[in-house]
């Protein structure tokens, strides 16, 4: 598939986890901008050497570029592939504010919602905090059917794999209950063929493979 390559000079190497949201959008933004990178998919229980060695925090997804630098934030990841290459104009539809937002306040009521048994708290609490963040971008919705107007862009991409987590907590009731807006959006954004390109499931890398 466009994007995937072997470990070869020259190109970037990734380190992510399928089923993690930031590299999710990462995957995204890499494989709309064309880049030709290499998928070293992660185990987290046994996360390899090589991804550690490049980024001691130990969490994906990690990007080292070919000339040895380092990318491990998701957001930058994004930014920098499409300062590459941006065919579809992501970046002139970034509202940094509420992409803050929802990395911030959004990811911790999705977190002790989802491992409320972790966090000791209240689910539902944080279920209705999540609902009313939602309820906020349905009123843009409401407008237009993206984030950033009549196509999708880096907001939409760097948000909807953390709502897509929200919603499969309980499907059940993100379907009766959720903004009909948000649930429309997130139903177009989960069955796009980029979305699904960037959902392939790759077998696990190891230290000493290619």
């Amino acid at each position: 598939m466009i994007g995937y390559a072997p470990a070869m000079p020259g190109i970037p190497i990734l380190y992510s986890f399928r089923r993690c949201p930031y590299a999710m959008r990462a995957r995204m933004a890499l494989l709309v901008s064309g880049t030709i990178y290499a998928h070293r998919e992660v185990e987290l229980r046994d996360k390899p050497a090589a991804m550690l060695a490049a980024s001691p925090k130990g969490t994906v997804p990690v990007l080292v570029l070919a000339d040895g630098a380092v990318i491990d934030e998701s957001i930058d990841i994004m930014h920098w592939a499409l300062s590459q290459h941006d065919p579809e104009d992501w970046l002139t539809r970034a509202d940094a504010a509420l992409v803050a937002k929802f990395d911030g306040a959004f990811k911790h009521h999705l977190d002790r919602y989802k491992y409320a048994g972790r966090y000791d708290v209240d689910p539902l609490t944080h279920r209705a905090a999540g609902l009313a963040m939602l309820t906020e971008l349905d009123e843009r919705l409401k407008e237009q059917d993206y984030l950033g107007g009549a196509t999708r862009g880096f907001s939409d991409m760097a948000l909807f794999p953390f709502v897509r987590q929200f919603a499969g907590v309980d499907a059940e009731w993100f379907a009766a209950c959720a903004p009909q807006g948000v649930r429309r959006w997130l139903a177009i954004l989960v069955t796009s063929d980029l979305f699904e390109q960037a959902m392939i499931r790759i077998a696990p890398w190891a230290d000493g493979q290619g």
